[in-house]
């Protein structure tokens, strides 16, 4: 239950004057929430402005510098309404001050309303930014107005936050204003120590400060209420991990010590021979492994580096102990590569492989879980059906989860909760930085791959500009006629009237008139059956060019794809551009990537471009992706349970971080269940940054 003192906090947007369902809608949409249902009055309070309007500015009419936001003094002299009948003509309300004469300019105007706002013959405020035409200033449409007797509400500073389609500035204004003077007086969770020594208000004065800022010092992510809020966004997240760490690790792990007989097998069946980085993680998993504790270790890999193999080597090792591993990818493409990469190697070392996904229907499904159920499938390699209620594992041992962060920390404990607790390792290839590592899986051990296969080809890049899409084709005809695969990008499915970027389907038809049926075409909205097909295809050579979005952006493998064109790259974050350049290089070819954008380009477009072209490095990559555009979208969808925060910026309270995971072990060990003072207000905190799924951990025991 939810303390009584948080009720507040949680009441629905549309108990707010002025907001009814329509508006709530856009209100959860502004902050970011998935539904109205799903908003409440908290998410306002943690809502930051983006920026800040300051009227303080009042230099006289005859002063104002054009296009500056200024706030007048005026008396109102005369209405001049648009002409009958000529409601494109504007309406204008003349006034003056002590310094000169100005005209007040409204379009569409209702007379009823201006004369009510702006009395002849009355003084009023007005703001907003004066234009000059033939010596005379005028006013378009004032941002504020004011009768002077009435200008104890009018705001000289004024936040502005993010908006959406319809939904006007002064609602949600007024929808924060309520949910600040709602707010309940809460209980100190830091440490007074802490607080101290940091120069950090509390939570109640750094809310208030928040939405009424003195200045833009106020809006800096240094300032301290910014980073009192964020060192409290980073607490709730570290100590939800801390206790989702304690919950996965409170059974007891079976220690597992196969004897590496079938482990020979497999590593004596590969093409090729384990990097060192390879063999470290190996020795680190099984070592984890053979301990009473439960692992949970992330394998961070970059793109190519031999994740899976790795995967293998621990799943074998469950094998050898007599027991089960599982493999859960994120889509069923990802699955089904998976599989093609672990069938031939366990089935040479006498292993038998099962899948399961959502695609298997009626008896085949049946089969497959009751092999899973008896254990007669000893790998089983699948998608989010993996752990649903209707699937039992004989003796599972070890649960492999790939590209993590597609999928939440609570579907991560669903999925241990399927054997007597299993070893957990967790497999991205997306490139992570080091705090990011910290703020998304701070409650794992962490072993990273850094060298490539041998074997494996560096890729050459280079940036051109759209225009020269002839000789792109041109080139891509030479390589095509010479036996060569090619991948091209495009950012969007079907052709949209809201944009001029060219659809995978256009793209598709133009390449036809040079290259016929040498043509595929693969996209997410297509039906696994017709994606499958269509990989098939590029596979067996039946197609040479795979026009695709970027549902080929993890795990496709096709060894003998050595060029990719990725179309307006400069639309595409550096860690998507990343993570696409990696489906070429994978065989003996040397590959190439051309990255084709429109001019004019963007500074920061122009900077993800040329680290693209300096670099094949995943980790330096996702350090200089968090520098370019901060860590919101680095990990995935705010769903994933990942964190898309909304007050911490990691370039800046990075340091904030290690000490938030340090101040969560240490509350743990000194208050498990916190059940003391402190323990009790750091309640409040989860709740209030929305990680009740921690406090049910609690309870669970």
């Amino acid at each position: 239950m939810r303390p009584n003192i948080l009720d507040p906090l949680f009441v629905p947007l549309t108990s707010f004057s002025g907001v009814g369902p329509k508006t709530a809608t856009l209100v959860a949409r502004a902050m970011g929430r998935e539904s109205a249902e799903d908003a409440r009055s908290v998410d306002l309070l943690l809502l930051p402005p983006h920026r800040l309007i300051d009227r303080r500015n009042r230099p006289g009419v005859a002063f104002a510098t054009e296009r500056e936001i200024v706030t007048l003094k005026l008396h109102v002299d005369r209405h001049q309404p648009s002409p009958r009948g000529r409601p494109n003509v504007p309406y204008r309300v003349f006034a003056h001050d002590d310094t000169g004469e100005i005209s007040l300019t409204f379009f569409h105007a209702r007379q009823q309303w201006l004369e009510k706002s702006l009395p002849v013959g009355e003084t009023v405020l007005v703001s907003g930014k004066v234009e000059w035409f033939n010596g005379r200033p005028s006013m378009v449409h004032p941002d504020r107005m004011a009768l002077e007797s009435d200008s104890a509400g009018f705001p000289m500073i004024e936040p502005v936050y993010p908006l959406t389609a319809g939904l006007s500035a002064k609602i949600l204004q007024r929808s924060i204003d309520q949910a600040v003077e709602t707010m309940p007086i809460l209980p100190e969770w830091l440490d007074p120590a802490f607080i101290a020594r940091n120069d950090l208000p509390g939570f109640n004065a750094a809310i208030a400060k928040l939405h009424a800022p003195d200045d833009n010092h106020d809006l800096l992510p240094n300032a301290p209420s910014r980073r009192r809020l964020a060192y409290d966004e980073l607490l709730a997240g570290q100590l939800s991990l801390a206790l989702v760490r304690r919950r996965v690790r409170k059974l007891q792990g079976r220690p597992i010590k196969g004897n590496g007989r079938i482990r020979d097998t497999v590593l004596s069946a590969l093409p090729f021979r384990l990097t060192n980085s390879q063999r470290s993680a190996v020795t680190d998993i099984l070592d984890d492994m053979k301990s009473q504790e439960r692992m949970l270790r992330l394998l961070q890999g970059d793109v190519g580096s031999g994740k899976t193999i790795v995967a293998l080597l621990a799943m074998v090792a469950c094998v050898e102990a007599g027991g089960q591993a599982v493999l859960m990818a994120p889509t069923e493409i990802l699955a089904r590569q998976h599989l093609a990469t672990i069938a031939p190697l366990a089935e040479a070392a006498g292993i038998s492989v099962e899948i399961l996904t959502g695609r298997l229907k009626g008896k085949e499904r049946k089969d497959a879980v009751g092999r899973i159920e008896s254990g007669e499938a000893q790998l089983i390699v699948g998608t989010h059906a993996l752990f649903q209620e209707s699937v039992n594992y004989k003796n599972l041992l070890l649960a492999v989860v790939d590209e993590q962060h597609r999928f939440g920390v609570h579907q991560r404990l669903r999925l241990t909760a399927k054997g007597t607790a299993p070893h957990m390792l967790v497999m991205t290839a997306t490139p992570i930085p080091r705090t990011l590592v910290l703020a998304a899986f701070g409650d794992m051990d962490v072993s990273r791959l850094t060298e490539k296969p041998a074997g494996r080809q560096p890729i050459k890049t280079a940036s051109l500009d759209i225009d020269r899409l002839d000789d792109v084709v041109a080139r891509l005809k030479d390589a095509v006629s010479s036996g060569r695969k090619a991948y091209w990008i495009c950012p969007l499915v079907e052709e949209s009237d809201l944009s001029d970027l060219m659809s995978a389907e256009q793209r598709q038809e133009v390449l036809q008139q040079t290259f016929g049926d040498l043509v595929g075409l693969v996209h997410g909205r297509m039906k696994s059956t017709e994606k499958d097909a269509a990989m098939e295809q590029f596979r067996s050579g039946l197609t040479r060019i795979l026009v695709a979005t970027t549902v080929v952006e993890v795990g496709v493998d096709v060894p003998d794809a050595s060029i990719i064109v990725i179309e307006h790259a400069e639309r595409f974050g550096l860690a998507q551009l990343h993570q696409l350049r990696g489906r070429v290089g994978r065989g003996q070819d040397s590959s190439s990537c051309m990255l084709l954008y429109k001019a004019p380009l963007s500074e920061t477009a122009k900077a993800r471009l040329s680290i693209m072209r300096e670099t094949e490095d995943g980790f330096r990559i996702a350090e200089e992706d968090l520098k370019l555009r901060g860590e919101g979208e680095l990990l995935g969808t705010r769903q994933s349970g990942t964190p898309g925060f909304r007050l911490v910026d990691l370039s800046v309270h990075g340091d904030l971080l290690e000490t938030a995971r340090d101040d969560a072990r240490y509350i743990l060990e000194i208050d498990s269940e916190l059940a003391g003072e402190r323990g009790k207000a750091l309640r409040l905190l989860l709740y209030i940054w929305r990680r009740d799924e921690a406090i049910r951990l609690l309870r669970a025991g």
